[in-house]
């Protein structure tokens, strides 16, 4: 073999073995699955690609929701687990990651806007909302949090937040049990 074709073939190795990398490659289930996603750039595959190249994390993209112009809350089933993914444009960078309590109907995912004692705040939050009586979701009513973080457009990342005086809108409600 010439040296410029063993150095053809090598650039196309190396090449397709970048085009695989996806951002969950550094995953193990049992592992700190944050750590191993942050700073990685995520892939614009298609899901069912990404998905069936990562069967032994259980992978599953539960969606997501445009945070601001450059950036994107990605939800994914990691390990048995839900996590959230702050998203940094224009390369879908992973810059924190936020394993996400379990929610339903009566304790439903949030990502909206919340109030403190009546005044409201300026940043977007995500939680989990007590929602005893199942209450659909509406965007003229507010419930307190079980828990919450607020995103820090800023620094990119996922704060915890006090739910004393936190009353947050319904509107964005999202459920694993067959909710709205």
């Amino acid at each position: 073999m010439t040296k410029p074709t063993a150095l053809l073939i090598f650039a196309l190795l190396l090449s397709a073995r970048a085009f695989a990398l996806d951002g969950f490659e550094k995953v193990k289930c049992g592992s700190d699955v944050p750590r191993a996603l942050i700073g990685n750039r995520l892939s614009n595959e298609r899901v069912v690609v990404i998905e069936g190249r990562h069967k032994d994390l259980g992978l599953k993209d539960l969606g997501g929701t445009e945070i601001s112009d450059s950036l994107f809350l990605a939800s994914w089933f990691i390990c048995g687990t839900e996590y959230e993914l702050l998203l940094a444009s224009p390369h879908s960078v992973v810059r924190d990651v936020l394993p996400f309590p379990p929610h339903s109907i009566k304790s439903p995912e949030f990502i909206g806007d919340c109030e403190q004692d009546g005044r409201k705040l300026p940043d977007g939050f995500i939680g989990v909302m007590d929602n005893p009586l199942g209450m659909r979701p509406n965007s003229n009513r507010r419930l307190k949090p079980i828990s919450a973080w607020r995103i820090d457009e800023i620094a990119v990342k996922f704060v915890p937040t006090s739910v004393d005086g936190l009353q947050c809108s319904t509107a964005g409600f999202i459920t694993v049990d067959g909710g709205w």
